[in-house]
């Protein structure tokens, strides 16, 4: 799967010819012990990052720039169940994730996007907005979704960290928008997509279960509709992993889910990754415009610590 993604980046690199106002690549960068426990007091020095393997001069900060987030809710017919679940999500995006002075913004998208609150930094305007989302239709069209939250981000003021949290399946089955736009407008903003993820197949499985009159479960519904989808989801694994590619590149990360407590795990450990991580810049030099360059840090003397970064950019004219 590692070498389809890769050689996607690099034909995504060839078909676009990426303009960008932004004169920085921006890394945003997570390092951690083996026990995984987050490692603090880093600064410039302490670490090296590589450009296609050729060290850098870059500059390091703490993650204390104000969140703008925007939170894309898949609802579609087959994410019922999912749209459940995130009725007491709103404080967790709030003060979580987005964190003391950020703001936090609800789209979904499904055939079409739709914006569902805008940017707020009240955590029961968003559980308003959670608790009344309804499935819209049978799309998924995630890349739309995307780029609508890249929209609104591009409105923000420029010394906001630009933040993306889906929630939905892996893959996009129905957008109007191509993949290399939307990997440029990514970089443009040097926004991070982090995903959450789920089987449409498995998740209904996990709704409250319906009660007789006299109160006791009945079993699960097994309609055509059910099968439909086991067969849908088949077929939608051969297509490419837009939650993988998009959420590496970006410097973000992939977590999935089924049920309610994996769900609030997920968000309050990407909450704390946010709020821990180093923020690396640095000026690349000219290069031939289109190309992706690979990324990747290191701490000086300490091999034992893992870093994540994002995958790498594209270059600019």
């Amino acid at each position: 799967m590692r070498v389809a993604t890769g050689i996607l980046l690099i034909a995504c690199a060839a078909r676009a010819q990426f303009r960008t106002d932004v004169p920085l690549v921006v890394a945003p960068t997570t390092v951690t012990n083996r026990k995984g426990h987050y490692v603090d007091g880093l600064g410039a020095d302490d670490l090296i990052l590589y450009d296609n393997n050729v060290p850098q001069r870059i500059q390091a900060d703490a993650a204390v720039n104000p969140i703008s987030l925007v939170v894309a809710v898949q609802a579609s017919s087959n994410a019922a169940a999912v749209l459940d679940k995130l009725g007491r999500s709103g404080i967790l995006f709030s003060q979580l994730l987005a964190g003391d002075a950020g703001e936090t913004a609800l789209i979904t998208f499904s055939s079409d996007v739709r914006l569902m609150q805008d940017f707020t930094s009240d955590p029961d305007l968003l559980t308003r907005a959670l608790r009344t989302l309804r499935t819209q239709g049978g799309g998924a069209a995630a890349l739309d979704g995307v780029m609508e939250a890249l929209r609104i981000l591009a409105r923000r003021k420029p010394d906001r960290r630009r933040i993306i949290l889906i929630i939905a399946e892996k893959r996009d089955r129905s957008s109007r928008v191509q993949l290399p736009a939307l990997l440029q407008e990514v970089q443009r903003q040097n926004a991070a997509i982090y995903w959450l993820t789920y089987s449409p197949f498995l998740t209904p499985f996990t709704r409250r279960p319906k009660t007789d009159e006299r109160g006791e479960p009945l079993p699960p519904e097994i309609s055509s509709g059910s099968l439909l989808t086991i067969f849908t989801e088949l077929k939608q694994r051969a297509k490419v992993n837009v939650a993988d590619l998009l959420s590496r590149t970006s410097g973000g990360r992939t977590l999935g889910f089924l049920k309610q407590g994996a769900l609030e795990q997920a968000i309050e450990a990407i909450g704390e990754e946010v709020h821990k991580q180093y923020i690396l810049t640095f000026q690349p030099a000219p290069s031939v415009p289109g190309q992706f360059h690979s990324i990747r840090v290191e701490v000086k003397g300490r091999p034992d610590l893992r870093v994540r970064t994002r995958a790498g950019y594209w270059t600019i004219p």
